[in-house]
This record gives structure tokens, C-alpha cells and sequence, in this order.
């Protein structure tokens, strides 16, 4: 039987969630974020996305769907009037890359590495800009001046040494094609920045099939977290990442 979902994703998701949808039976509508949503926090990140779940028309679907992960616990306290459905991932790299599994054999052999994607690259401010520092691409910007007035003169100092230091743990850039187009010239752009910088530099072949999964409905217990309404997320920091409890009235 044919369903219909809304889709709230990160827009890093775009061109694979748009062409898993175009192919999918099920009547797909996409509400896309901005990227940056990541860089405010976890508390500002989980009203945000509560407050567009809260907007879903109740009874318009059978299922709201999240092309998001875990991430850094943003997503964690949401809740929703109808079915919920969100994958089983700490980040957007499981969902490029088809499974919690396949990511975390990697990511344990190549601890050093930073991801990109055609999301990762048209989604930052100046995609072809490859010459930003870590925490630049971590969506750490702010100046010393603007810790002290935020934080304090000491809490600066040490956020600065933190943030500089972040650059020594990485050493390689990882390009995940997830077939769906030809974008060699990204391929490129990543090459080419992973040699200035004296990194690294490797394909990886997506896979859309979690994303793919989410829209069709194939929801494996295994991969997927179905949150009832009365129920929201939490995250669990076990295998299974989040899990479901029951909210207190």
C-alpha cells in the first residue's frame, strides 16, 4: 500500500534524499534545514526541529521521517503526534555510507579522517573553499576577542588551544560517492586540498540504502527507531545508539 511521508532532513542530504524519493512508491514531501543548524547546540537544534515536527499537519501522514542521525545529541527529547522515524546513527557519514557498521569499521582503522560529499562541499559558505582551518569547518568561527566577551579571558585561552590543537588529529580527506551523478571536479577539489594541507586522500562508495529504506518504508528495527507518539528519543550510547521511553505527563 502506498504511504505518505514528510521528510525533515539536513540539507547536506539533498541530491541523495531527493533522488531516493523520485524513485521511491511511497508520496514523499522534503522540508530541508540549513547545514549550520549543527552549529548552534544541542538544545537550540532539538527546538528547531521540534517546532517543524510540531508544524506537520496531524493526520496529513502516515509517518514523519528524519534525515538526521544522532548528532550530538540534537535530536535527543524529540517528540511527535505521529509515528517518528528517525535511522540508527551517531551522524550523516552512517547515512552516506549505507550503515553504523560500515562506518565504524572504517572510522576505527582511520581515525584521522574528515568527511566530504557534493552535501558536504555546496552546503558550506564558499564550496570551494578547501583552505579552512578544522574548527572553521566545524562551524568554529568565532575570533578570540568573541570568547572573552562570551566566555572570559581564561575560558578563551583554553577554548583557542582546544580548537588550534583539533588540527594535529587530522591527516586525511575521504570522499564519498554515493554514485548518484558524476562530480569528479569535487573529487578533485578534495584531492587537490588534501595535498595542500600534506593529508591523505581517499574514495569511499556511498550507499543510499538506509536512506533509501527510510523513504520506502523498510524501517528494520536493526537500522531504524520508529518513536510512537507518547514516547520520545533518548539516546542510549550503546550499540543501538537511541532508543524510545515513554514521556512523563
Amino acid at each position: 500500500m502506498r504511504k505518505k511521508f514528510k521528510v525533515i532532513s539536513c540539507e547536506i542530504l539533498f541530491r541523495e534524499l531527493c533522488y531516493c524519493s523520485s524513485i521511491s512508491k511511497n508520496i514523499i514531501d522534503i522540508e530541508f534545514l540549513p547545514k549550520g543548524l549543527h552549529d548552534i547546540g544541542a538544545e537550540k537544534m532539538l527546538n528547531t526541529l521540534q517546532d517543524k515536527i510540531n508544524q506537520v499537519e496531524e493526520g496529513k501522514y502516515d509517518a514523519i521521517l528524519l534525515g538526521y542521525a544522532l548528532c550530538n545529541n540534537g535530536v535527543v527529547g524529540l517528540k511527535s503526534h505521529t509515528d517518528l522515524v528517525i535511522p540508527r546513527a551517531h551522524d550523516c557519514i552512517t547515512l552516506l555510507l549505507g550503515s553504523k557498521e560500515k562506518y565504524l569499521e572504517y572510522h576505527s582503522k582511520n581515525p584521522g579522517t574528515y568527511f566530504k560529499s557534493t552535501g558536504w562541499i555546496e552546503r558550506e559558505k564558499n564550496f570551494t573553499d578547501f583552505t579552512q582551518t578544522i574548527p572553521q569547518l566545524l562551524g568554529i568561527t568565532a575570533t578570540y576577542q568573541e570568547y572573552v566577551e562570551k566566555y572570559g579571558e581564561e575560558n578563551a585561552k583554553y577554548i583557542m588551544e582546544v580548537t588550534g590543537d583539533w588540527l594535529k588529529n587530522y591527516n586525511k580527506f575521504v570522499y564519498i560517492d554515493t554514485v548518484n551523478g558524476n562530480f569528479d571536479d569535487y573529487k578533485k577539489m578534495t584531492e587537490d586540498a588534501a595535498k595542500e594541507k600534506g593529508w591523505d586522500y581517499e574514495e569511499l562508495k556511498g550507499d543510499m540504502k538506509l536512506l533509501q529504506d527510510l523513504v520506502d518504508g523498510n524501517w528494520d528495527e536493526k537500522d531504524f527507531l520508529v518513536i510512537k507518539p507518547g514516547y520520545e528519543l533518548k539516546a542510549t550510547y550503546k550499540d543501538e545508539i537511541i532508543c524510545a521511553i515513554k514521556r512523563e505527563k
